[in-house]
């Protein structure tokens, strides 16, 4: 068996000399976490949806009369007011036709004076029985008849002041035009070409189906969710800042998506919801819940279960199994797990372990910086009057 020596150089032997009589580094420093006490408070729940705005009116302009369009008075787009005349369809075959028929009526109420004296004459002759029953009998039927036309182009005329004035079409309502699908020159036919539409802006709707547990979840409140308030917001907006109510809630659920389909109404000011968007809305519950809170980052995912850090008196790290609600405001509603006076960390949760001790210092659940905003439309600070 052969045997290797190694050969150290005198500076060699030095430095290990030197090293062995070292003395060793001081322990690691206990590490440091942020711990803070579940935020007990008041909060409301809610139900998310995702749906459309559609307006509260909408109409097709379609002509009540056939012709050329003769002119258009407004511009593609334009907020118009009820009544603001948007189109001009040549008026003068129906002018044309009016004063025929007020010619027919000068006529048939000048027959009908005819045939009143006529009849009078006859009355007057027959109580001299100087003209038979009979010729009595044929002119009251001849007044009658008179009579009858005078109503017949009465009507008429009626109708030709009808069609003259469809001839000018205006907006049935305020609102925002589409663009114009004719120019001036082409031939309309009535109540069949589609000339522009319009849609109300100011109030708006907001359409969502809610499923059957949500609805029988509602209706088994005393109030149901008619008039619940809610919050929506838009495609490009972080902020619940749009403030509505439930007006409406139909009357049979689905049976393809066994959805029932619902609706809010709210303020649209300056038009700048228009229909077809898609929104985000929060419809929240009729009783506010008290609640323990804590910050959204102190909630960590241990393999199927969701635990949180907690740290004594002593300063040793436990593990809590809880069962976690929605996030409000960055803050992570605790069903159950903790307690109010649990101290849980809130920050460092990587350098926590179970039975590890640490170096903990008091925070404040509800200063913890997550990022987000508290604002006015917060589940936090509604007040428990608004959810009635």
């Amino acid at each position: 068996m052969t045997r290797r020596l190694t050969y150290l150089p005198p500076l060699g032997l030095a430095l290990l000399c030197v090293a062995c009589g070292k003395p060793a580094p001081p322990a690691d420093k206990l590490p440091a976490v942020l711990v803070a006490h579940p935020l007990a408070q008041q909060v409301t729940d809610w139900d998310d949806y995702a749906g459309r705005f559609e307006a509260v009116d909408a109409v097709e302009i379609r002509p009540r009369v056939s012709g050329a369009i003769e002119s258009v008075h407004f511009s593609d787009g334009q907020r118009v007011a009820r009544g603001q005349l948007l189109f001009v369809i040549d008026p003068r075959p129906y002018a044309a036709q009016l004063a025929r028929a007020r010619a027919d009526l000068s006529g048939a109420k000048a027959a009908l004076a005819n045939a009143d004296a006529e009849l009078k004459r006859a009355q007057s002759l027959a109580q001299s029985q100087l003209v038979s029953q009979a010729q009595l009998e044929l002119r009251a039927a001849a007044q009658l008849q008179a009579a009858a036309s005078v109503a017949a182009t009465e009507a008429a005329v009626q109708t030709a002041e009808l069609n003259l004035a469809y001839t000018r079409v205006a907006a049935p309502l305020a609102g925002r035009a589409s663009y114009r699908r004719l120019a001036p020159g082409n031939l309309v036919v009535a109540d069949t070409t589609l000339l522009t539409t319009l849609v109300s802006e100011d109030p708006i709707r907001f359409v969502f189906d809610a499923p059957e547990t949500a609805v029988l979840r509602y209706r088994r409140d005393a109030a149901g969710a008619q008039g619940s308030p809610v919050d929506i917001r838009l495609q490009d907006e972080t902020e619940y800042r749009w403030k509505g109510r439930i007006d409406f809630l139909d009357n049979a659920l689905d049976r393809g998506s066994g959805t029932i389909r619902g609706r809010a109404v709210l303020a649209n000011p300056g038009g700048l919801i228009a229909p077809g968007m898609f929104g985000q809305m929060r419809l929240f519950a009729s009783k506010p819940f008290a609640a323990l809170l804590v910050p959204d980052q102190a909630v960590v995912t241990d393999q199927t279960r969701q635990v949180v850090y907690v740290v004594d008196a002593e300063g040793t790290v436990a593990q809590h199994v809880v069962h976690p609600g929605r996030l409000i405001d960055g803050l992570r509603v605790i069903r159950e797990g903790v307690t109010p006076t649990d101290r849980v960390v809130i920050s460092g949760v990587q350098r926590a372990r179970p039975g590890r001790k640490v170096t903990a210092t008091e925070g404040d659940t509800s200063a913890f910086p997550t990022g987000v905003s508290r604002g006015e439309n917060s589940a936090l600070s509604l007040p428990a009057a608004t959810a009635k």
